[in-house]
């Protein structure tokens, strides 16, 4: 899934299509959506909230992604303090996770982090004055963990570099796909805030987002550029309860 963007639909679970950075005026836009298979951009999510009982993998070859039949029970605790410690192929960084104002989706994050889903996974999709995305085991932006959850739209926070939020492909589509906003075009998603924050990344790591949105890209099938052209990877992300 690209963005609806096509990126901020999933492509987080499943990108959709990805409207001109440079026009985008309202709503459109680069977005991030995920394609209907998976991939996240910021407009994917789930077709459902998070079930209540605890998620278990679903049988799959060894090879294939872990995938689950429903969210994960709610492990977290809304009123502690979260950070994720992320290491990439292009250096590192740590995210301020906002459980208390999207708990749903930092448990679901904290969750597939702890299960090393993420590990290994690639940006598919970059757009340096706008986003980069990743969060698809598949890496084509069709990918996800096998269930869909609700969104959590009401936030404090504005879309704006270092804000991280789900990509989907419709409302209630969220599932592994997220995005990291990377330049100013992410404040066009603030005409239509689809995508549900759920962290932001600490000063000291912007360097490193910079780094990976500079990624050379190609056309991959959007009307902007936005296929890396070098592998780019998650290695792993580390959960810290503070």
């Amino acid at each position: 899934m690209n963005l609806h963007f096509n990126m901020l639909k999933p492509t987080k679970l499943f990108p959709l299509t990805l409207i001109a950075l440079t026009l985008i005026a309202s709503a459109c836009g680069n977005k991030p959506t995920e394609s209907a298979s998976g991939t996240a951009t910021p407009k994917s999510g789930a077709t459902a909230p998070a079930a209540s009982s605890a998620a278990s993998p679903a049988a799959s070859p060894t090879s294939a992604p872990k995938q689950w039949s429903k969210a994960p029970d709610m492990t977290i605790d809304p009123n502690k303090a979260y950070q994720a410690e992320v290491t990439t192929s292009k250096g590192s960084f740590t995210i301020d996770l906002f459980a208390k104002e999207a708990p749903n989706t930092v448990n679901n994050f904290v969750f597939l982090s702890k299960e090393g889903f993420y590990n290994n996974v690639t940006f598919h999709r970059i757009i340096k004055t706008f986003m980069i995305q990743t969060g698809d085991p598949l890496g084509t932006g069709r990918g996800g963990p096998g269930y869909k959850f609700a969104d959590e739209l009401k936030t404090s926070h504005k879309y704006e570099p270092g804000i991280v939020a789900m990509a989907n492909s419709g409302p209630n589509t969220n599932g592994s796909q997220f995005f990291i906003c990377s330049g100013e075009d992410c404040a066009n998603l603030n005409k239509k805030p689809d995508y549900s924050i759920f962290g932001k990344v600490t000063p000291e790591g912007m360097a490193t987002i910079t780094k990976i949105a500079e990624t050379p890209v190609e056309m991959g099938g959007e009307s902007t550029p936005s296929k890396p052209k070098e592998k780019v990877t998650i290695n792993t992300i580390v959960i810290k309860e503070k």
